[in-house]
């Protein structure tokens, strides 16, 4: 029989053994509070919510700024389905948005901007007209109908839900959202040889406390390149569908046949930034954010593309500032963000991840 001092002393064992678990645990949890946000929330303001059909996948991200944003809008791909797009341009009369919703479905899916307007509404946020504020809600799809059963798209309530869970924490990545059902490299090579895109966010903050940011849901017709090294991350596979072809070198050769259908593929971005822009500045900043595309997509902005990127201004930070700087800044930070789509993502019946495939 155990004296009463082993009793004793196995009982304060015990107690340091839960008090070691429970200070790493407090260190773990604290630790990641302090880690920086470094994706589109880490703007002041800016708040994002995603909404995931996963039994397709597909689904929508909704970008509030319910205290309004200036904004601009460029459209590059030949391919858009867009919503209130014509109101971004400078010579128009609106100059703040509320939200901004990227989805999947095609044109069905422009139908989760009306349940952020239901959203916004209830809450009594919006473009003052008299005694009324109405949502101003520009928003984007993109074509992920070939991916499970195309007769389940977003829908209002879609959108309603990603407004209604939107916060300021670090944004969800990978297979959320509007990234859900996103596929990469289908450069006429055959589904078989395609990848699964997704969704990402990257953030730049610079010393003066200018901060800009990017969201993006990769859907895109060719492969994604990591501008740091000029390395295939996903797109086309080879055709044992262990490797990365490298659309690029398939192109120079000759050896590829685009048999991409036009509307079926489409990189959808939102830009932000703390700083003070006007409509013209925004628009420009969207405009210079399409080099991030460039950079990090190939081809980028083709006809079975319907590229699009949006510009959020929240003015948060008054100092003035260099346009061209924000936008440079914008292209870096989408540059980034198309890379972390991929590298978030996680595979599919179908379609494997980045993370799957042999280096």
């Amino acid at each position: 029989m155990a004296s009463q001092s082993m009793i004793d002393h196995m009982h304060a064992r015990s107690i340091v053994r839960v008090l070691v678990i429970w200070l790493a645990t407090v260190a773990g949890i604290a630790a990641q509070s302090n880690r920086p946000n470094t994706t589109l929330t880490a703007i002041p303001g800016v708040k994002v919510g995603h909404h995931t059909l996963s039994e397709r996948p597909t689904g929508c991200t909704v970008i509030l700024v319910e205290a309004g944003a200036t904004a601009g809008v460029d459209v590059r791909g030949a391919a858009p389905g867009t919503r209130e797009t014509d109101l971004l341009n400078p010579v128009n009369t609106v100059q703040m948005v509320q939200a901004i919703v990227l989805s999947g479905g095609s044109a069905f899916g422009l139908d989760s901007a009306t349940g952020v307007m239901r959203y916004l509404d209830e809450k009594n946020v919006g473009f003052k007209v008299g005694a009324i504020n109405v949502p101003i809600v520009p928003a984007a799809i993109l074509f992920d109908l070939g991916v499970g059963d195309a007769k389940i798209r977003p829908t209002a309530d879609c959108g309603y839900q990603a407004a209604r869970d939107a916060t300021s924490a670090p944004v969800a990545e990978g297979n959320v959202g509007a990234g859900a059902g996103a596929t990469v490299g289908k450069m006429g090579m055959g589904p078989n040889r395609s990848m699964k895109g997704g969704l990402g966010s990257a953030a730049l903050t610079m010393p003066d406390g200018l901060i800009v940011a990017a969201i993006v849901a990769v859907n895109a017709v060719g492969d994604v390149i990591d501008p740091a090294t000029g390395q295939v991350v996903a797109g086309v596979r080879t055709r044992n569908g262990r490797g990365l072809a490298d659309v690029r070198t398939l192109l120079r050769s000759g050896a590829l046949q685009p048999r991409a259908r036009a509307g079926e593929n489409t990189t959808l971005g939102v830009v932000a930034t703390n700083a003070r822009l006007s409509k013209t500045e925004a628009t420009k900043v969207a405009q210079m954010a399409h080099d991030g595309f460039a950079r990090a997509i190939s081809p980028s902005h083709t006809p079975s593309d319907g590229d699009t990127i949006f510009a959020l201004a929240t003015g948060d930070r008054t100092a003035t500032v260099n346009v061209g700087t924000v936008g440079a800044l914008a292209a870096e930070a989408m540059a980034d963000a198309i890379v972390r789509a991929v590298r978030q993502a996680t595979s599919i019946p179908g379609y494997p991840a980045a993370r799957d495939i042999r280096r």
